[in-house]
């Protein structure tokens, strides 16, 4: 379906709040505001942009949509934010990032706004990862992922562009080789007893399973953040056990812990 054939319909009034939003943020701002909200700058804003990013991801895990509603306005409270001191310096306003924004959802969907086709989710990005790498004039198809993102997330977005233009398996058997033989190295780099060789060999197992998620559509910082939960909860209740029984975990054997934690493990299966 192209563009012209798409309906775009917004409800009267559409934007109302955003003009409110800027009107408080300028309020905040100006001489007579709020001292915190004068004092910030783009960069001192980063660590609560990062905070409520995150945030956000955890409403979204929790499924819950009214905490979802909240943060989402914090974390727009932000990315408004960091317009108004870009246009304080005369940098751009709000409208001119919308503006581009607007254009760049038209030009990386050809498929919607072209002539261009995508049959499904993976040429649709196909599409957007190659009308990016045109307007950018990147030296490499792997620039552009942000080397501050999460190890597991970066690793996925880069296979990720790698595969857009085919550099990938279309199968699981050889990731699996893959992962075995990045395991059997880290086995002899550990012989060896080299430090620098066991991170290489390590990271290359974690590079391979990130593959292996990505083949099976699982996200891997997902997953690894499920397990750490899924750890925190088990290790809680090894905590209220063994409280239960007038210990602590440094007073306790390994084996004993490993014993709770196994039957806690236990009645977690479904009967």
């Amino acid at each position: 379906m192209k563009s012209d054939n798409i309906p775009v319909v917004r409800p009267a009034g559409a934007g109302k709040q955003l003009v409110a939003l800027l009107s408080v943020l300028d309020k905040l701002r100006a001489p007579g505001g709020c001292p915190w909200d004068q004092a910030q700058t783009a960069g001192s804003l980063i660590p609560f942009l990062l905070e409520e990013t995150y945030e956000v991801i955890e409403a979204i895990e929790a499924e819950d949509a009214v905490l979802l509603q909240e943060e989402l306005g914090d974390l727009l409270l932000h990315v408004i934010f960091q317009c108004k001191i870009a246009e304080e310096a005369g940098h751009f306003t709000v409208d001119d990032t919308i503006e581009s924004l607007i254009q760049k959802l038209i030009e990386r969907h050809p498929h919607v706004f072209g002539e261009a086709e995508a049959d499904g989710a993976f040429q649709a990005k196909k599409n957007w990862e190659a009308t990016k790498q045109l307007k950018k004039n990147r030296d490499s198809l792997l620039a552009g992922v942000p080397r501050t993102l999460p190890a597991l997330t970066r690793a996925k977005r880069i296979q990720e562009k790698a595969a857009y233009v085919g550099f990938d398996w279309g199968e699981p058997e050889p990731i699996w080789t893959k992962v075995y033989e990045e395991l059997n190295e880290v086995k002899e780099a550990i012989k060896d007893g080299e430090a620098d060789a066991i991170e290489d060999e390590l990271g290359d197992v974690l590079f391979s399973l990130v593959n292996l998620s990505r083949f099976y559509k699982v996200s891997p910082e997902e997953a690894l953040r499920r397990s750490i939960s899924k750890f925190e909860y088990r290790f809680g209740r090894i905590e209220e056990e063994l409280k239960r029984r007038g210990k602590s975990p440094a007073e306790s054997s390994l084996e004993e812990m490993d014993l709770i934690w196994n039957e806690f493990r236990q009645k977690e299966k479904p009967s």
